[in-house]
Formats: C-alpha cells, sequence, structure tokens
C-alpha cells in the first residue's frame, strides 16, 4: 500500500468525522431551537455556514432525520423510531410503563422515570401532571443531582429522608418555588439502584401520599425487571402503529 493512498483514506476517515459532527450539530442545534427553525436560525445556533448548514440538512432529508415545512426544518420520524431503541437498563423502558402511567393517574402529579447519565438525572419515561405549567416535563430533560431524584441515583439522599419509605427523598421548591418532589429507588436483580420513580406535585400536604405511591410504583418496576429474562422481539424495518 502506498503511502499517497493511506493518506487519502486517513483524509477521507477525517471527513466523514466532519460530515458526521457537523449534521449531529445540526439536530442539536434543532432540539435547542425547540425542535422546528428555519436555516439562517439553524446556521446560527451551530455556528456553521448558511451554505455546508443546508448541504447537511439536505442530506438529512434524504434519510429521514429532518424533515421540512416551507422554510422550516424540524427533527425526522427516523430519528424518533431510532431514538426508542435506546435503552438504559435492559426492559426498564418496558417495566416502567404501565407503574408510571397508574402513578400519575391515581396522584394527579407529573411522574416520572430517570437514570443517571452523564452526571444529571436523564428523564427516559414521563407523563405530564399538574406541574406541567410549571416545570414541563418530556423525556430527554435531565435534572442535577441535587433534586430529589438525582439524590436517589447518586446516592446522595440523608437516612430517613423519606421517613418510613426506604431510600425515598422529599423535598420541596428545590426545583421550583412551590413544586414539591418524591423519588424512590428502582432496582435491578442485583439489589443496586438503577433508575429513579418520581413525582412532582404543588401540595406539600399531598407529598407524603404521593411518595407512598411513588415507592408502590418504583416497588412494580423492581419486581417486572426481576420477572423479565425473554428478550426483545425482532421488528420489522417499518412498523406502523
Amino acid at each position: 500500500m502506498s503511502r499517497d493512498g493511506g493518506g487519502e483514506r486517513e483524509r477521507g476517515t477525517n471527513r466523514g468525522r466532519g460530515v458526521i459532527e457537523g449534521a449531529f450539530a445540526l439536530l442539536d442545534a434543532l432540539r435547542r431551537c425547540g425542535g422546528e427553525a428555519g436555516l439562517t436560525d439553524i446556521a446560527a445556533a451551530c455556528a456553521l455556514p448558511k451554505g455546508s448548514a443546508h448541504r447537511l440538512l439536505e442530506q438529512l432529508l434524504l434519510v429521514g432525520a429532518v424533515e421540512r415545512r416551507g422554510s422550516r426544518y424540524r427533527v425526522g420520524s427516523q430519528l424518533y423510531r431510532l431514538g426508542q431503541v435506546w435503552e438504559p437498563h435492559p426492559g426498564l423502558r418496558v417495566a416502567a410503563r404501565h407503574p408510571v402511567h397508574r402513578l400519575r393517574a391515581v396522584t394527579g402529579a407529573s411522574a416520572l422515570l430517570t437514570v443517571l447519565h452523564d452526571g444529571r438525572a436523564l428523564t427516559v419515561a414521563s407523563v405530564p401532571g399538574e406541574v406541567e405549567p410549571l416545570v414541563p416535563v418530556r423525556n430527554g430533560m435531565s435534572f442535577l443531582l441535587d433534586t430529589a431524584a438525582g439524590q436517589v441515583l447518586s446516592g446522595q439522599g440523608g437516612a430517613g429522608s423519606g421517613g418510613r419509605l426506604a431510600g425515598a427523598v422529599l423535598e420541596c421548591s428545590e426545583v421550583m418555588d412551590g413544586v414539591c418532589c418524591a423519588a424512590l429507588p428502582v432496582r435491578g436483580r442485583d439489589k443496586r439502584t438503577i433508575a429513579a420513580i418520581a413525582v412532582m406535585t404543588l401540595s406539600a400536604q399531598g407529598l407524603q401520599r404521593a411518595a407512598h405511591e411513588a415507592a408502590l410504583a418504583a416497588a412494580a418496576v423492581t419486581a417486572a425487571l426481576a420477572r423479565a429474562g425473554t428478550p426483545s422481539p425482532c421488528l420489522p424495518p417499518v412498523l406502523h402503529y
């Protein structure tokens, strides 16, 4: 193999990395712009020339990673499908689906499932509740580790902070004034904390009851994970719901 040939291959690899990095910078810019934006705003948000941003967006359009509506771009459905595959722990999101929805139904509170990721409490499942006007909850949003969920995940919660609920952390006005939160650990088969179930409510008086329901939800997820053992089914290339 000639030295020149190796140099061409290396330049091609560097160029590929640059294209991939630029594409992800555009997608992250769309996220920061609220999910939809025009070319000028997208290019400015990721510090790319408009020409380069336009070329990358056109390539992303071809593979369904981006969609265009008029002169504005938004994240495409293909990325949504791919994102559903990411699993912070095998079977966790499936195990939590019913308990999290039931928790919202019986308390009226916003219900969250979070995991420790990149030094923050990352939301991987959520159902908005009564605090939605003050603290919107969305999958993918994250919280600092000094919040109730963060303390559960990082093991920083003080002993007895949740009263008679083992491992619970209860707090008021840490995320926002007037908002109370309770978080309980979800444990894996080895008894380590792998996630936290959290509820956010406007009622300090109702926090203990919400914490009790969150404990039931966390126990249900823990039990479901202990029973799980079957591999995920193989899905077709495109699954229409």
